[in-house]
């Protein structure tokens, strides 16, 4: 081809060219984003959205309605598409002379949306995601790095670069409270740099010299909590000192009275109350699995899938960065991780019990590699879901896996993952617990597969009546090849679900 451009560029861009106007064209976009299988858009007016032709795309598996409107595509494919899609937004024509009239009448709809869904739970939860999700990638990698400098240490392997990746895998998280502290700031429109100063003391070496409640103080105490509660306080000192130092004088005072009161405050008190409840969170997380492992795990990896559709899974990533700053790693998520084993199984059983439906079997065959590692949505919105009975299935088969580690945990083997993000074989390589590696993987392993198998069983068993095998094992290969319009053929459609 003379632009040079490969097959797969050009499909990508058929990908978007197909969503554009079903989401009413470039004109109704505010903002473009990706997660790691969703593109997440900011839309101007809800109503333009075409939602049941968008869904009977084929690249289409679901879309989720939140804060922004989210297309679920998969991993790698979202990637792909959305600068393809922004690509197409930027080529195409914006009249002038609509475009503010469209914007004001946009967020008039987002606002009262907003103020119909949102509860101030969820809101705080989401706030709360907002200011640690992008701290992800760097727990990541300084995870896995720390994990294969175990593993040559072990091995007794590169002495001389061992510290070196030891100092570089530590770094991020001897001051992973700055950088809370300044995404806490900016998520509660703060000046950023103000709360990740105040942050900072935190970590200060120095604090080790001041006494609190006779008790000396150590650096790191009261860790992201910490720096979590000194930049909310920060944001509302800087808004209280806008309102009443005039302006002449707002560049010296605010900034100075910001940082000396919310650090009197912290140093004086939040580091203290943050330590006791950090080390209260440890505390319990280790008494639980120590005494009713395999119960706690049977819970908690059922109950993940949903909470997860609920949204309410944001409310547990303080909880796992807490753990990994106290014990270098989250005895809680290789049990979640289980439930996505349930669904990768689930997922198997409806690959057989549908054999003539081709469209599901096709769904189900692209997003299984997915599926194993750890990326649970396609199988979520394109397969167990819609059909119901197999969601229940595979959160049947989270829980078995989940008991499964949790029984471990409770006979002394902790099983833990050195960051958060990764789940199914991704995970293997953040893996770390009291036990040799060996043994801790060895555990996980047999998690996953106690999940694979349990949700494959109750699924095949379970998970379909007469009735919805009638509705659904029917033949879809003489269906028509879909573009932009409304699926007509039995095909089901991925649900919305609201999270």
């Amino acid at each position: 081809m003379s632009t040079g451009t490969s097959a797969s560029d050009d499909k990508n861009r058929a990908i978007a060219a197909a969503i554009l106007p079903l989401v009413g064209g470039a004109e109704n976009i505010d903002s473009v984003a990706h997660c790691m299988t969703r593109l997440r858009l900011g839309l101007r007016d809800r109503s333009l959205v075409q939602d049941e032709a968008l869904k009977a795309l084929p690249s289409v598996l679901g879309v989720v309605e939140d804060d922004t409107y989210q297309i679920v595509l998969g991993p790698g494919t979202v990637a792909r598409v959305t600068p393809e899609f922004e690509a197409l937004i930027a080529e195409a024509p914006h009249p002038a002379h609509t475009a503010e009239q469209l914007a004001d009448r946009g967020a008039a709809l987002r606002a009262a949306r907003k103020a119909k869904n949102a509860t101030p739970f969820k809101l705080l939860l989401r706030r709360i995601a907002n200011i640690f999700v992008p701290l992800i990638p760097a727990l990541i990698g300084c995870g896995i790095i720390a994990g294969l400098n175990g593993l040559l240490i072990n091995l007794g392997w590169l002495p001389g670069v061992t510290p070196a990746l030891a100092a570089i895998a530590s770094g991020f998280m001897a001051l992973i409270a700055v950088f809370v502290g300044y995404n806490t700031a900016k998520e509660f429109g703060g000046t950023p740099i103000l709360g990740g100063a105040v942050a900072s003391i935190i970590v200060f070496a120095g604090v080790a010299k001041i006494e609190v409640f006779g008790q000396t103080l150590s650096p790191g105490q009261g860790g992201v909590l910490g720096a979590l509660g000194a930049a909310v306080l920060a944001v509302y000192v800087e808004k209280w000192c806008r309102r009443w130092v005039p302006e002449a004088l707002d560049v010296l005072v605010t900034p100075t009275l910001t940082v000396l009161i919310s650090g009197l405050v912290t140093v004086f008190g939040l580091m203290y109350a943050a330590g006791e409840v950090s080390q209260a969170i440890g505390d319990f997380a280790n008494w639980l699995l120590a005494n009713a492992g395999a119960g706690a795990g049977f819970v908690l990896g059922g109950l993940f899938l949903p909470l997860v559709m609920l949204g309410l899974h944001q409310a547990l990533i303080p909880i796992h960065t807490t753990l990994i700053e106290q014990q270098g790693y989250t005895v809680l998520l290789p049990i979640l991780a289980m439930a996505g084993a349930g669904q990768v199984g689930a997922a198997m059983a409806v690959y057989l019990r549908l054999p003539r439906n081709g469209s599901i079997r096709r769904t189900i065959k692209s997003a299984l590699p997915a599926g194993f590692l750890g990326v649970g949505e396609p199988l979520i919105y394109g397969v167990s879901l819609p059909l119901g009975r197999p969601f229940v299935t595979a959160c049947v088969g989270g829980a078995f896996g989940g008991g499964f580690v949790g029984l471990f945990n409770m006979l002394g083997d902790k099983v833990g993952s050195t960051a958060i993000g990764p789940s199914g074989w991704a995970l293997f390589p953040l893996l770390d617990g009291n036990k040799p590696l060996g043994e801790t993987v060895a555990i996980y392993a047999g998690g996953l597969l106690v999940g694979y198998l349990t949700g494959f069983v109750a699924t095949y068993f379970f998970g379909f009546s007469k009735e919805l095998l009638a509705e659904f094992n029917v033949d879809t290969e003489k269906e028509p090849t879909r573009t932009a319009a409304p699926a007509t053929g039995p095909e089901p459609e991925p649900v919305a679900a609201k999270v």
